[in-house]
């Protein structure tokens, strides 16, 4: 995370805790504007209850967790879309001006109105934006750190492989053999195509690496369990 996004999380973040801290705590000065939008959107939808102050204070606590994630910097871009989700229908229901007949109380809705669709805005660049070089970086140093142990992992495979067989063929009757000599050249080439998926750079191949590790595994140990 850039040092501007460490600043701009907590003041973006502090109204929603406020906000929905008060609204948790005191959800009827909120309920009056916001119960004729309830009532009538749960009537057309039965997931939504119909029951305002449930609503407001529920509101009010995901503006709360989520706008403490925000400010702390975890899961910024989830706690971004958490709060979308949470204002859009708070605007809606809470500053109507289109619906007010007083002037000055038109103005101040308006006003809040208007807030909240910049706070909207902020809250939508936090959400879509990419990660940083520095995360990218983190991010290569992970997929190089999967990719050596995975290809360790096939090696020491392919090398169990190896003692096995050498060791162990000679005492063998030839059909007990030739079934384990089967089972080896198998886990040799699950091995080799081990070592070959995980030099690529690509995280579908590094995904494919890591299923492969569960197949030579297997097989090593139906090795183990032929010889015994």
């Amino acid at each position: 995370m850039s040092t501007a996004n460490r600043i701009a999380g907590p003041l973006l973040a502090s109204i929603f805790v406020y906000a929905g801290s008060d609204a948790y705590r005191n959800p009827e000065g909120k309920v009056k504007r916001a119960e004729p939008v309830i009532k009538a959107l749960s009537s057309r939808i039965e997931a939504i209850p119909d029951d305002p102050a449930k609503l407001v204070k529920f509101n009010g606590a995901v503006q709360v967790g989520a706008g403490s994630l925000l400010a702390a910097g975890k899961v910024p871009r989830l706690a971004a879309l958490a709060l979308i989700g949470s204002i859009i229908p708070t605007t809606y229901a809470g500053h109507r001006f289109w619906d007010e007949v007083d002037e000055e109380v038109r103005a101040q809705q308006t006003i809040h109105f208007l807030k909240n669709l910049g706070v909207l805005g902020g809250l939508v660049l936090v959400a879509l934006e990419r990660p940083t070089k520095r995360h990218a970086k983190q991010r290569a140093a992970a997929r190089r750190r999967l990719r050596r142990r995975t290809t360790e992992t096939a090696r020491q495979m392919l090398h169990q492989a190896e003692e096995l067989v050498t060791h162990e063929v000679p005492r063998l009757t030839n059909s007990t053999a030739n079934s384990l000599a089967a089972t080896a050249s198998s886990l040799a080439s699950s091995g080799t195509d081990l070592v070959n998926t995980v030099k690529s750079k690509d995280i579908v191949s590094t995904v494919k690496a890591k299923d492969l590790v569960g197949v030579v595994k297997s097989k090593a140990e139906g090795l183990a369990a032929v010889t015994h």
